[in-house]
């Protein structure tokens, strides 16, 4: 367990800016989990939703970067853990958060 946070944490401190800090940007990706993060991109719906109903918090994958963003308001993400979306966000580069405006299934 403290692998996976550890490399979680060095995968939020090594990752780039993904998304504009000023205005909004549309981008498409996946929505993950805090202790997964982009290792299921594509290929883990199912470890997702059991990670977030063991209390992990939702994470937004940029599908182009693999970069992993903290969501500042997980309850627009509910209906989409595990999914490949395409999102309009606000970032905050500060905190490596962003803030869904938007989501809908990725086409």
């Amino acid at each position: 367990m403290k692998r996976i946070l550890c490399l979680a944490i060095a995968i939020f401190a090594l990752s780039t800016i993904a998304v504009k800090a000023a205005g909004s940007s549309k981008i498409n990706g996946w929505i993950s989990d805090s202790m997964c993060g982009a290792k299921h991109a594509g290929s883990g719906a199912e470890c997702v939703k059991k990670c977030m109903q063991s209390g992990m918090t939702p994470v937004f994958v940029d599908e182009k970067k693999k970069e992993v963003w903290t969501i500042d308001n997980p309850d627009a993400v509910k209906s989409f853990y595990g999914d490949h979306v395409t999102v309009t966000a606000t970032a905050d580069a500060d905190k490596k958060s962003v803030h869904i405006e938007a989501i809908e299934a990725a086409k």
